[in-house]
């Protein structure tokens, strides 16, 4: 596949973009996008030919979200975007930690994602792609721009020392649940390891909630401490037990979306398409919903 010139310049858009919150040296934030210093210098003159490979540029264009597409789906500042932007701004300031636990597709990892774009030092990490404790600790070592080769020791000891000495961190784990177990333990370490100098936030779907629980249960060693270590509950944002408290959440919620992306007219309509007495379907549907129409 050869990439055109201006798909490239969209990645380089974007790069410099996220470089601007990235609070390490220049030659660090190479190291997260996989290149040394020098051709990173050579990116930010504006030289975009021969300098690497059209995987790396369709690897970074990936990760940056980059189409040549016009994206003209809007994020909305729901109820859900508004507690999370909240809940990140807290564990960042004051170096705490939370777990985010919630109902599929209500758009928890879109606002997430958008709302780290304007956080400093803050890094979002899925956990589905890094399953196994290696996997974990080298590519959360990459995502923050430190060297991920070496000794599994040493590329741990120098993940906890750059979380230590840069500015006020924020680690977002999404996904956490899909970790396997001696990775899971790992996060214990590392939240050890960065105590009062590094935020972090998990989120995940119920199955988190379930593998934290169970693990207590059992008295499996890591669930209960790493449970203490981030506040000791779960965060919930749609409502539990009144039935209509959910349904209300959710009309609201579709109703929000709705309203930046679709004509103000539709919008009852495509409520009533994704909210019924008993049934409720995602943002995703919403999002296919208005898609189709358009």
């Amino acid at each position: 596949m050869k990439l055109t010139k201006d798909f490239r310049l969209k990645v380089r858009e974007a790069i410099l973009a996220d470089r601007e919150n990235y609070g390490g040296s220049d030659a660090a934030y190479a190291k997260t996008l996989g290149i040394n210093a020098s051709a990173f210098s050579v990116i930010k003159k504006g030289e975009t030919e021969r300098v690497v490979s059209d995987d790396k540029w369709l690897n970074w264009g990936r990760r940056l979200n980059v189409t040549l597409h016009a994206n003209t789906w809007k994020i909305a500042r729901t109820v859900v975007y508004v507690n999370i932007e909240n809940n990140l701004q807290y564990c960042k300031n004051f170096s705490k930690s939370m777990i985010l636990v919630d109902n599929n597709g209500i758009g928890k990892t879109e606002c997430a994602k958008h709302v780290i774009q304007g956080i400093k030092n803050a890094f979002y990490f899925d956990c589905s792609q890094a399953k196994t404790k290696q996997q974990f600790i080298r590519k959360l070592a990459l995502t923050i721009g430190i060297d991920d080769k070496g000794k599994y020791t040493e590329v741990k000891d120098n993940l906890k020392y750059y979380l230590n000495i840069i500015e006020r961190p924020l680690i977002v784990l999404d996904e956490a649940g899909d970790l396997e177990y001696m990775a899971f333990l790992e996060i214990k370490e590392l939240w050890n390891g960065t105590e009062g100098n590094c935020g972090w936030y998990m989120m995940g779907a119920a199955g988190l909630a379930e593998k934290v629980e169970a693990g207590i249960k059992r008295k499996k060693v890591g669930f209960a401490e790493i449970f203490d270590r981030f506040a000791d509950e779960f965060v919930n944002l749609v409502p539990k037990g009144d039935p209509r408290l959910k349904t209300d959440f959710y009309q609201q919620l579709i109703g929000d979306v709705a309203l930046v992306n679709a004509p103000k007219g539709q919008i009852p309509k495509l409520v009533r398409k994704c909210v019924t007495k008993d049934k409720t379907k995602s943002l995703r549907h919403l999002k296919d919903l208005i898609t189709a129409n358009n």
